[in-house]
């Protein structure tokens, strides 16, 4: 995670530069929107996202396209509920203008001048999109002069539109969505303002055991929620009676906790937890110490005691990665913590970073959008970046940048 996060040549730049004017621009976005059983777009978040990329080319006088995945279609085997027209018309109503939707355009073979807008069908139809086939990506980066990735959505995968044609395109750069993520991604783990939180929860320690132990060299404070705070609270040797956790795990937390201690760093364990007998909207919610969970608990979020210990280390944060929240949040007895925690972050200092769907679903819960600094899109890259992988879309257009 050096510096070398930012030397990627950048959309807004080259529109600058004037070096679009009379190009054939190729925008790789994410349009993956969920639809209704009549194809009805329900929500259109990545739309809206994908608008300000467009923009700039289409003001710089360049001849646009846009391609996107949409849903998981068979490669070769085009269906009507694969098509990308309900976009086509959404970007056409946001636009205010006409935007053309074309199929089988791998060969090219349609017209296309400065001030155009098309849409490329779904690029998941393509056979060898998922395989990133050289061929298919160098037939596509024949189509354009100027090669845009505008979706970190999919930026973990190595697939011939988001990594192939960013290989052989004349010029390959990052779109403003790619770009403000890979500044707020860079701002919160390669030179963050100390000290430095991490919120990882989940049900499980085996699904973000990577992260938990990449996280666990960098952070001051690594706080821990759902399943995975109840294998930390095992590992301490604390009940936590029938609460979900992976006791196979318990040597990995011990770990992790004596790697932190070393250096200085915490892990910090619930004094106090919020249990019930099952997990249902109709289920008593009790508050109890630690160490007087019963055999018949399951802890389903983290006390008050430890929620107003956490917000007081986040009110004095320099910088807050989020994923996860603390508790079952969705059921409001048990999303006091998580709630706590949302409002602490919300009032902090702190630059902070959330990503992953469920992190999502609790901000919007708690109305802190406007809170949070920056919001990741990409659930897996987002992920994946915080393990510390290379992101292969990333990784390509390092390499192109350095040119």
């Amino acid at each position: 995670m050096s510096d070398t996060l930012f030397k990627v040549k950048r959309l807004h730049d080259l529109a600058q530069a004037g070096l679009l004017k009379g190009k054939r621009v190729l925008i790789r976005s994410d349009l993956n929107v969920p639809q209704d059983e009549a194809g009805n777009i329900t929500e259109d978040t990545r739309i809206r996202a994908s608008i300000p990329a467009i923009e700039i080319c289409l003001q710089a006088g360049a001849a646009v396209m846009v391609t996107s995945h949409l849903g998981r279609p068979t490669e070769g085997e085009f269906k009507p509920e694969d098509s990308l027209a309900p976009v086509a018309h959404r970007i056409a109503e946001i636009l205010n203008r006409k935007v053309p939707l074309i199929s089988k355009w791998v060969d090219g073979g349609f017209d296309l001048q400065p001030g155009d807008l098309v849409l490329l069908e779904n690029c998941r139809v393509n056979v060898g999109e998922k395989k990133n086939s050289e061929a298919l990506a160098k037939k596509i980066a024949a189509l354009c002069d100027v090669y845009v990735n505008d979706a970190f959505g999919t930026a973990h995968r190595a697939e011939a539109t988001t990594h192939g044609v960013a290989r052989f395109a004349p010029i390959a750069c990052a779109g403003p969505l790619m770009a403000a993520e890979l500044d707020a991604l860079s701002r919160a783990l390669a030179n963050p303002k100390r000290p430095l939180i991490a919120i990882v929860a989940g049900s499980k320690v085996s699904s973000k055991l990577t992260i938990l132990k990449a996280l666990a060299e960098k952070v001051d404070e690594l706080i821990v929620g759902g399943g995975i705070a109840n294998t930390f609270m095992l590992a301490k040797g604390l009940p936590i009676g029938k609460s979900l956790a992976e006791p196979d795990l318990v040597n990995e937390a011990r770990e992790i906790m004596d790697l932190m201690e070393k250096r200085g760093a915490h892990v910090p364990i619930p004094e106090d937890v919020v249990v019930a007998n099952e997990l249902s909207p109709l289920a008593r919610a009790n508050r109890v110490p630690s160490n007087e969970v019963a055999e018949d608990d399951m802890i389903l979020d983290v006390g008050p005691k430890t929620a107003a210990r956490l917000s007081t280390m986040l009110a004095h944060a320099g910088t807050i990665v989020w994923n996860g929240p603390l508790g079952v949040f969705e059921i409001d007895q048990f999303g006091g913590g998580t709630k706590m925690i949302a409002a602490a972050i919300a009032h902090s200092p702190a630059f902070s970073i959330a990503g992953g769907g469920d992190t999502l679903a609790a901000i919007a819960k708690y109305g802190i959008e406007n809170q949070v600094d920056y919001i990741s899109t990409g659930g897996g890259a987002f992920l994946e970046f915080l393990e510390g992988k290379t992101l292969p879309a990333f990784a390509v257009l390092v390499e192109r940048g350095s040119e």
